[in-house]
């Protein structure tokens, strides 16, 4: 059974561009689900499992999502921090930008903050004074401040490993084409296949899973003994973020008629969400048992949108 799920989480750059797209933006689940992430599970280098498909990231996803709406927008990143800076002055005077990925631990409005850890996150940008950033943070912080110095130094995102060149930023969103939302995920639905069936075009590290493989690996590293900074990314951000994915999957394509797809993606939904408890409470048995569960509802996946869609051409 389905049931939409309404509340907070970990959307940040979905809700960004639902930002900055304003009025004509359709709805934050139906951004993600455009982004492609809930097509899978990768454990990265052998050893970081997230719920998110093989060699995806965000930056592949935001362009997607972006394209697939219609709209397009400039995108500028690197050189000094003064130069981007002044970048981002000068781009805020025609509108709010998409700045990101940056390193979540170092925005400094937010509790616990002042270390970076690799943890990546988009906010939008509002003005640049002379001496603070005015932004609107998804994470729920509307109309925050951080000195420029510091907004600087997060923006710089040293330790996301996806990030090629620093003070990464989108600006200047127009609209080259009406594309609604049902349309848009029609168009999407040949790359989240390709996602499932495991691109080949996406570098990946060495050692790097995907789906089965990378659940049944996971089930393994968890009882080996997982890793306590991993137990504590899912316990923040992983299951949290990848069960409201495969809700928001099974929501979308329910809305295309794609009903066995739909019914399987609310199946995986149910399984990454049941992983909290037993992460939190420390039964790892019960933990690996929902892994292997999970192993092989994305096949299952892909073999049902195959038969209503056809193999991808992508």
């Amino acid at each position: 059974m389905f049931a939409s799920y309404v509340g907070s989480g970990p959307y940040c750059y979905a809700n960004s561009l639902a930002m900055v797209m304003g009025g004509e933006a359709p709805p934050p689940a139906v951004i993600e689900v455009l982004t492609g992430s809930p097509y899978g599970m990768q454990l990265i280098g052998g050893r970081l499992p997230l719920f998110d498909a093989f060699g995806w990231d965000p930056e592949i996803g935001v362009d997607a999502a972006i394209g697939l709406l219609g709209w397009e927008c400039e995108r500028a990143d690197g050189g000094t921090a003064a130069a981007a800076l002044d970048r981002l002055r000068r781009a805020c005077q025609d509108g709010p930008v998409l700045a990101g990925p940056l390193e979540l631990g170092l925005l400094s409005y937010q509790p616990g903050s002042g270390k970076a850890v690799g943890a990546d996150h988009y906010v939008v940008v509002l003005k640049v004074g002379d001496d603070t950033v005015l932004v609107h943070d998804p994470q729920g912080y509307p109309y925050a401040t951080l000195p420029v110095d510091a907004f600087a130094e997060a923006w710089r995102g040293d330790l996301i490993p996806y990030l090629e060149r620093p003070f990464r930023m989108r600006h200047g969103f127009t609209r080259r084409e009406q594309v609604g939302p049902e349309e848009a995920l029609g168009r999407s639905l040949p790359t989240g296949l390709a996602w499932l069936a495991g691109r080949k075009d996406v570098d990946v590290p060495p050692g790097t899973l995907g789906q089965a493989e990378a659940a049944e690996r996971t089930a393994e590293l968890v009882e080996e003994g997982l890793d306590p900074e991993i137990r504590a990314l899912w316990q923040a951000f992983a299951v949290r973020v990848g069960a409201r994915r495969l809700n928001d999957l099974s929501a979308c394509l329910s809305l295309l008629g794609l009903d066995a797809g739909a019914a399987v993606a609310a199946e995986q939904a149910r399984i990454v969400g049941g992983l909290q408890g037993p992460l939190v409470s420390g039964d790892d048995v019960a933990l690996a048992a929902g892994l292997r569960r999970l192993a092989p509802t994305y096949e299952r996946l892909r073999g049902v949108l195959i038969a209503d869609l056809g193999t991808p051409q992508v």
